[in-house]
């Protein structure tokens, strides 16, 4: 029996992770295949995201002029708040058909959005409105992740739960990580590319790599129409239902429990997972800005180094979730949660500004250039330029507050980028734990609307608060935001157990 459970606690990342007495048998088989496809669902979600995010800025100034950096602030918001509108329709959808429908539905919307945005730069007026709405639809079908949450956390018995979410978590970074490593491999097809003269189309490294996701988006319907069967099992790992999508046959095994879900705990862990959410996309948002406004990095420099520090930032996370399934076995699942929030509540303290160095400021720079080129070459042609670097100087708070050293970032991101993974790999599973085996697509509807709204928001209150009240301020609050969390968890500490648990039909 020890070892069992040894070999269960070493599984491998995207392995079973569970060696039930049935683990021989056809539906064992065909449960983990239907897994591993919302494991891919899950990662083309991510995907679908980030592959544009890196080129949107310059596609947008290219197909209409009149775009500002503000609405391209609502052009990154639009894939937010579509997925927060869609993510509790396809969650109730998904409670009362088989999984199979609003996946499909969604992958649909997902890919035409995919080549509507490939064809932005047509219309003759308003093509901004016109990215905006095809980002929104790219949001909209992505709400899919609320049924893929939800079949992987009915097909899976409590044992195998945390393995499976951190595998599911894992599959999500890997898409983050991936999705800008894709259109940088595809800036090669330069900004003509190629014109597609029967379709229209201009083949280029904005539109490329929307057209790839519609490409994967395919693949995924394929995979979801014939791969993807529909599998329920107790906290215990017993079959609950099978649905033979040929014949639509039903085949239940035991009664539907009736004990209610405890409304407190739920309501607390989307309160937790909107903070998760929330300081992610923060920290994501803040980068940039912080980076070239400390060091005095040029756009070029800020766009390479930060580049280079959140690719490997991904990177740990994936030796965080490996180590996550590791831990939570001996420790569980609070502890584990807790302890992600504790580090990064450490690493947003070490973001606080200190010391009497301050950051450089570009009204001096501006002064020193323009003497500099005053006083020893007067016949500069008209068509140089510059670009001045430093915190500018209409940020006031650049005067008087504290630089942030380059090594305070570093260490800063390093304890980021093990919180976050570990903190949003236990959410997914304690909330799933909590709901117990009743079908879940509502509620991991409400999860996932509720970080959507978090990466909403996040990047709207960060830079508001940065830009006028400078670090110093915006990390104390971010501070705050965490201790309150950690305050939550541990007050609601013994309410967010497996269902299963608290109503008596499993120890914990």
């Amino acid at each position: 029996m020890s070892q069992l459970v040894d070999s269960e606690e070493n599984t491998p990342l995207l392995k079973d992770d569970s060696r039930s007495d049935d683990c021989q048998g056809d539906d064992y088989k065909s449960r983990w295949r239907s897994i591993r496809v919302m494991y891919f669902t899950m990662f083309l979600s991510s995907v679908g995201f980030t592959i544009v995010i890196t080129s949107l800025w310059p596609y947008l100034q290219k197909i209409d002029s009149t775009a500002n950096a503000s609405f391209l602030g609502w052009v990154v918001a639009a894939y937010s708040l579509g997925q927060m509108l869609a993510s509790p329709l396809f969650g109730l959808w998904s409670n009362y058909r088989p999984r199979r429908e609003p996946l499909v539905c969604s992958i649909c919307i997902n890919v035409f959005a995919n080549i509507y945005y490939s064809y932005v730069y047509l219309p003759s007026t308003e093509n901004k409105i016109h990215m905006l709405m095809a980002r929104a639809f790219v949001g909209f079908g992505a709400g899919n992740v609320a049924v893929v949450r939800s079949y992987v956390a009915g097909a899976t018995s409590l044992k195998e739960r945390t393995g499976a979410m951190a595998n599911m978590s894992a599959c999500q970074a890997l898409g983050f990580i991936l999705g800008p490593a894709l259109q940088a491999g595809l800036s090669f097809i330069g900004e003509q590319g190629v014109n597609v003269k029967i379709i229209d189309l201009q083949f280029n490294m904005y539109t490329a790599p929307a057209l790839l996701a519609a490409g994967f988006g395919v693949i995924n319907i394929l995979l979801v129409v014939l791969v993807l069967r529909e599998h329920r099992v107790d906290d215990s790992g017993r079959h609950i239902r099978s649905i033979n999508y040929v014949s639509e046959e039903h085949v239940d095994v035991s009664q539907e429990t009736v004990e209610d879900i405890d409304q407190i705990a739920v309501l607390t862990s989307n309160i937790l997972f909107f903070v998760i959410m929330f300081i992610f996309a923060v920290f994501e948002t803040i980068s940039t800005p912080l980076s070239m406004d400390m060091f005095a990095w040029t756009r070029k420099d800020a766009i390479l180094y930060n580049g280079l520090i959140i690719s490997l930032i991904g990177v740990e996370s994936i030796f965080v979730f490996i180590a996550v399934k590791m831990i939570s076995q001996r420790a569980g699942d609070r502890p584990v949660l807790l302890g992600g929030l504790i580090i990064i509540l450490c690493g947003f303290v070490m973001l606080l500004p200190w010391g009497n160095q301050y950051p450089k400021i570009q009204w001096a720079d501006l002064k020193n250039k323009t003497l500099s080129l005053e006083t020893f070459t007067p016949t500069l042609p008209s068509n140089s330029s510059f670009e001045p670097t430093g915190c500018p100087a209409e940020q006031t708070w650049c005067q008087y507050t504290p630089a942030i050293h380059l090594a305070q970032y570093i260490a800063s991101d390093v304890l980021i980028g093990v919180g976050y993974p570990a903190c949003n790999a236990m959410s997914y599973t304690l909330y799933s734990k909590v709901l117990g085996p009743k079908p879940q697509g509502m509620y991991m509807g409400w999860l996932t609307a509720s970080g959507s709204g978090a990466r909403t928001l996040g990047p709207v209150f960060v830079s508001q608060v940065y830009t006028i009240l400078g670090p110093r301020w915006a990390f104390s609050l971010i501070c705050g935001i965490v201790l309150g969390a950690i305050v939550l968890l541990g007050g609601l500490y013994h309410r967010l157990i497996a269902f299963s648990v608290r109503h008596g039909r499993i120890i914990e």
